[in-house]
């Protein structure tokens, strides 16, 4: 007879305590995470494991083949350039979950929010503004689940630090007897496999291994860096009124020089906790430009978004160079706030 399959209640993948160096290790088939959540968990320690978007996408294909309802789930300061893509993978009734309203300053108001993703002309049952950290709105999400759920099985889908085992967690700590925790993590890839959590008699939630965005900034940074890029709290918006021959640089990580146009406004939407430097004569000024060089034409209220460290607001036309690693995403879409 053959051994029951354990699967690691953190982030999914099978146990096995044969090969300390795979995927799945743990000390003893009676513990119920493997060795890497354990760590995460109790030691903040992260271990990179990178699977391929083929065997996500895969997995996301076969949610479509279920007649169940999937919340989608993004952050509102990673909005990803493509929302449609997830969409046009499963058919299934979906709720758009736009996660992290926290992070985003109080002023922001969520119908705008709501009003500017249902302009993407992408078809949801409904689009939710929530924050899993905070506990807002979680009880309307879950009255809009049961609305529209099919089944009591719900899956949670999404890209990587979307958030979607902080929600999981924040339902299972409101509504269930359950003791299961979902590792969490501001890393790419804590989730590997599918994992079931059940809620209560008429709710299952299966998280889902996020889609990793290859152009986000956090698979080219150093770990501990993720932490300082990642918003814990509200972010106070920095804005700089830059002149033609003027630049901005963010960390070491981005340089924007302001290239052409009349004196245009720059307002930052990223971590407080990120050192941001105005450059007067950028001309005469090196710093990062051995970075890959990309310009743009900037059209009235535009936001610079660079993916994975949040967006930068431009009021006036213009042309701007932007210096960033060249596996790094950017691109630029009308104003969010």
């Amino acid at each position: 007879m053959s051994e029951e399959i354990k699967t690691c209640k953190g982030c999914g993948v099978v146990l096995q305590d044969q090969n300390v160096l795979q995927e799945g290790y743990t000390t003893s088939l009676e513990n119920d995470i493997c060795q890497r959540c354990f760590r995460m968990k109790n030691y903040g320690e992260y271990q990179v494991i990178t699977k391929s978007n083929e065997e996500y996408l895969n997995i996301l294909k076969s949610v479509g083949q279920t007649k169940d309802l999937v919340l989608y789930i993004t952050d509102l300061l990673n909005l990803e350039k493509n929302i449609g893509q997830i969409r046009s993978i499963i058919p299934n009734k979906m709720i758009l979950v736009l996660n992290k309203k926290d992070v985003l300053p109080k002023s922001v108001k969520e119908e705008k929010l709501i009003k500017y993703l249902e302009e993407e002309d992408i078809h949801f049952e409904e689009v939710i503004v929530i924050s899993a950290n905070k506990n807002y709105n979680i009880d309307y999400l879950l009255k809009r689940i049961k609305f529209y759920q099919t089944s009591k099985n719900v899956y949670v889908v999404g890209h990587t630090n979307a958030g979607k085992s902080s929600l999981i967690n924040k339902l299972i700590q409101n509504y269930s007897d359950n003791t299961q925790e979902l590792t969490m993590s501001p890393l790419p890839s804590t989730t590997l496999n599918m994992v079931k959590i059940e809620i209560n008699d008429y709710l299952t939630l299966i998280d889902t291994p996020g889609l990793v965005d290859i152009g986000s900034i956090l698979n080219h940074i150093d770990p501990l860096m993720v932490k300082k890029m990642s918003p814990r709290k509200e972010i106070k918006p920095r804005t700089y009124q830059l002149r033609v021959n003027q630049a901005l640089i963010i960390e070491d990580f981005i340089r924007i020089d302001y290239v052409e146009g009349e004196k245009n406004s720059f307002t930052l939407f990223v971590s407080n906790d990120l050192k941001v430097k105005r450059l007067l004569n950028a001309a005469n000024k090196d710093d990062l430009k051995d970075l890959n060089k990309i310009t743009y034409q900037v059209k009235y209220d535009e936001d610079l978004v660079v993916n994975g460290l949040g967006f930068v607001k431009i009021v006036n036309k213009g042309i701007i160079d932007v210096y960033i690693d060249k596996n790094v995403e950017t691109f630029m879409r009308k104003s969010l706030i």
